[in-house]
């Protein structure tokens, strides 16, 4: 009987995406399995990559259908987990079922579809070939396979649009085949062993080399070539010539490549000593795992509360059950000190999934969760979809943060993601945090997760001591000094104490804002509505949306008259002024311009940690999740930057950053102390965030969250529309609410909605592409996202705004 593979194909638009039936043919019956890619004819004659996804009967038109070509996988890559969770995907976000498919699988494993050319047989004549297609002949000529389009351009120095290729094939001169490449091989190292008969006993007419060789063999059994070189003194052409003897044989054996070096043997677990605090929060969290029922939990607990503590003795519990536990932080900067702590208590059994890995390292640690080798993978946003077979617990650390929501697509959330996961594996989802969203407490408060609180810190620690710095009164006006009088003289005596302090500044760059004094103009990025950045490192105007740069000029542009002025404070600025100020100190800068190197955090953080530094200045990557236990001072040192932003949000991020901050200080025996500088020191956040009162701030954010039907009391979705001419995108935004309006009323007039008008993004244009936005209110029922895809659908159909890129994001980031 006839069997039909549903595929999810590549590069599909997603007007027409969906699971496209392909005939399996006889000789793929057995390797054709759902979860594996498949090569697959799509369009005029190309082929392409796929994944099937299911294997079933042959419906009416089966005769009709095409076949599939090629199976790419000895065994699947997607389970049923996750198969399923790519219809979830797609239907959640609005992207093709093969881009769901992409955010599962390492980018290692992605095979490369590309032509391949070789002679279609003997030439009688060559005559009428141009001298271009005689030259590709003779290349050709005595290849013994077919050979890659690139590589053949490449070696012939053709332009791979000239068509030639393809006009030889016309011609019957050549035979076009396709080869899928994987993008990134396995790694392997080469083993040598004792042949059979070696093992029996020692051969005969052994030099002295060899004999060393033989037993180190006989002892160890099997060893890499490196290693029985090392170990016997000799050098590979020893080993090479005794396996031409039959002695020895090599094989490969693949190994993994990691960044990291835990110890290779199980450690001993340190024992965990709760205070009654954590030990009735464990409780809680492992009475709502043992209910098996995918339920959400909220740990709770104040800065320096423990938290690891309770993550610890959870993720012990669930590993005894036999089930895998995720792990993900919000910034990168905080997995090496993560990853440390649980590399010393669970050894190899952690893996590790960050954008810093490189591509063969993402792709075996993702093998080594698959092959069930490791049981705790830790990690960013992208650690959510770690492919374990069971599943018993998710913990989302800092839940609250906005790196957890993707940008691009498909513009996924981890926490949704994970919500997903533990609802299909009947496991616990764990949300923490000491300032955790405003949406996520409500739901705990109306008894939708499991609450479990830590209102106190860990051991003799104590919430530091809090100033709030006036500084129009510490400045005098017109000096150019980032620090206030209360700051620089408490950064003096912590220097004197030989303690260490942390600097919090969300500004990269040394001056934020470049304008011409006698003209008005500000100096704006070319590409995006944004202004340039001047950066003393390297003496440039820069953007930090696009990457444009431009050398330092005080000459404007516009009106050429030399009077450019710089103003704003940026992180290299309070680094030279630190150092001016503070000469014997040891300053390190932590911002995105300092940490572009690889392995750069674990490099930095860790000479922090081992004292080499007096002060650590940094962007927001330095406020959140770090301990360390010599830190007594934490200077912010211009609060007024974050507490004063354009969205519904603002008043929430700025009390998660000052409290995340503020809580580095006095992590240890020592007291600590932070000072936030500020010229509206009347503004209450500031005084909610330094006595670290999140539920007071909670109380006075929920009325207006109400009032204005924010989240949690509606769902937010944003429809973008992207495009290279200001006048289209904001025509097609506007065609695009008028579709919505006659489709809701119509079809859909039980859904509550509330649209509001489109308008330009926060930041209007980005490379040259123009950005309007329409914001719909309304509940994210899947009867929503039914009515949207039928829009956006509707309107690709629309040929006057075939230029226009238009994405919806269900969860957006304002």
């Amino acid at each position: 009987m006839e069997l039909v593979a549903k595929v999810a194909v590549d590069r599909a638009t997603y007007r027409f995406d969906q699971p496209f039936d392909y005939r399996i043919p006889a000789s793929l019956r057995d390797a054709a399995k759902p979860g594996c890619r498949v090569l697959v004819p799509f369009g005029k004659g190309g082929q392409r990559q796929g994944v099937l996804l299911a294997v079933g009967e042959p419906e009416d038109g089966t005769l009709s259908l095409k076949s599939l070509v090629q199976v790419l996988d000895p065994q699947p890559l997607l389970g049923e987990e996750m198969i399923r969770l790519v219809y979830w995907l797609k239907e959640r976000y609005f992207c093709t079922l093969f881009e769901a498919v992409k955010l599962l699988l390492p980018g290692g494993l992605y095979w490369k579809v590309q032509p391949s050319y070789a002679l279609a047989g003997p030439l009688a004549e060559e005559s009428g070939l141009p001298d271009a297609g005689k030259q590709v002949i003779q290349y050709l000529q005595g290849k013994e396979k077919p050979v890659g389009a690139e590589k053949i351009c490449r070696d012939l120095g053709l332009d791979p649009k000239s068509g030639l290729l393809e006009q030889l094939c016309t011609q019957g001169v050549l035979r076009k085949d396709i080869q899928a490449v994987r993008g990134i091989g396995d790694a392997a190292c080469r083993m040598v062993s004792l042949t059979g008969q070696a093992k029996a006993g020692e051969p005969d007419r052994l030099t002295p080399r060899q004999k060393e060789v033989y037993r180190v063999l006989r002892d160890v059994g099997i060893a890499s070539v490196k290693e029985t070189c090392y170990f016997a003194g000799v050098t590979p052409a020893v080993v090479q010539g005794m396996v031409k003897r039959g002695i020895l044989q090599i094989t490969q054996q693949e190994v993994y490549r990691s960044p990291y070096s835990p110890p290779q043997e199980l450690p001993q677990e340190e024992p965990l000593h709760l205070s009654p605090d954590q030990q009735e929060a464990f409780d809680t969290l492992r009475d709502a795992y043992d209910a098996h029922t995918g339920r959400t939990a909220l740990l709770y607990g104040v800065t320096g509360s423990g938290k690891t503590w309770v993550f610890f003795r959870l993720i012990d519990f669930v590993l005894q059950q036999g089930e895998g536990v995720i792990l993900m932080v919000p910034e990168i900067s905080l997995t090496p000190q993560m990853v440390a702590r649980f590399h010393r208590r669970y050894g190899r059994r952690v893996a590790v999934f960050h954008s810093g890995l490189s591509a063969g390292e993402r792709l075996d640690e993702w093998k080594r969760v698959q092959r069930g080798e490791a049981c705790i993978a830790i990690g960013t946003r992208s650690a959510v979809f770690a492919p374990f077979a069971r599943l018993g617990l998710v913990i989302l650390d800092e839940e609250q943060e906005s790196s957890y929501k993707s940008e691009a697509s498909p513009r996924f959330h981890a926490r949704e993601v994970a919500r997903f996961r533990c609802a299909y594996h009947k496991g616990l989802l764990l949300l923490a945090s000491a300032t955790p969203s405003v949406e996520t407490f409500y739901a705990a408060r109306q008894g939708k997760y499991t609450l479990a609180q830590l209102p106190c810190r860990y051991g003799q620690a104590q919430l530091p001591e809090v100033v709030i710095a006036d500084l129009n009164r510490e400045i005098p006006p017109g000096d150019p000094s980032v620090f206030g009088q209360s700051l620089a003289r408490a950064l003096a005596e912590n220097l004197q104490a030989g303690r260490q302090s942390i600097l919090l500044l969300n500004r990269r760059g040394y001056h934020t804002f470049v304008s011409c004094r006698a003209c008005g103009e500000v100096l704006v990025c070319p590409s995006c509505s944004i202004s340039l950045t001047y950066h003393a490192a390297n003496r440039r105007l820069m953007c930090h949306y696009c990457g444009y740069s431009a050398p330092f000029t005080d000459e404007c542009p516009h009106c050429h008259e030399h009077r450019v002025r710089y103003t704003g404070l940026g992180t290299q600025r309070a680094e030279e002024q630190l150092r001016e100020m503070f000469p014997q100190a040891r300053v390190l800068r932590m911002d995105a311009d300092s940490t572009m190197s690889r392995f750069s955090y674990e490099k930095h953080l860790g000479a922090f940690a081992a004292g080499e530094y007096d002060i650590l200045l940094g962007t927001q990557m330095v406020a959140k999740g770090l301990d360390f236990a010599s830190v007594t001072l934490v200077g912010v040192l211009s609060a007024d930057q974050m507490l004063y932003g354009d969205t519904f949000r603002s008043s929430e991020r700025a009390f998660d950053l000052i409290t995340q901050v503020v809580g580095r200080s006095g992590r240890g025996r020592l007291a600590g102390r932070a000072i936030l500088q500020t010229f509206t020191p009347e503004n209450p956040v500031l005084a909610l965030a330094a006595r670290q009162d999140y539920l007071s701030f909670y109380e006075g954010e929920i009325p207006f969250r109400k009032a204005m039907l924010y989240p949690p009391f509606a769902d937010l979705v944003a429809v973008g529309f992207t495009g290279g001419h200001e006048e289209g995108v904001r025509q097609a935004s506007h065609a695009f609410l008028w579709l919505l309006r006659d489709v809701a009323q119509r079809e859909y007039p039980d859904l509550p909605l509330r649209v509001l008008q489109p308008s330009p993004a926060l930041i209007a244009k980005i490379s040259n592409k123009y950005r309007y936005r329409l914001l719909i209110k309304c509940r994210n029922t899947k009867r929503f996202r039914q009515m949207l895809s039928q829009l956006l659908k509707g309107f690709a159909e629309k040929r006057e705004y075939s230029r226009i890129t238009v994405w919806v994001d269900t969860s957006p980031e304002m």
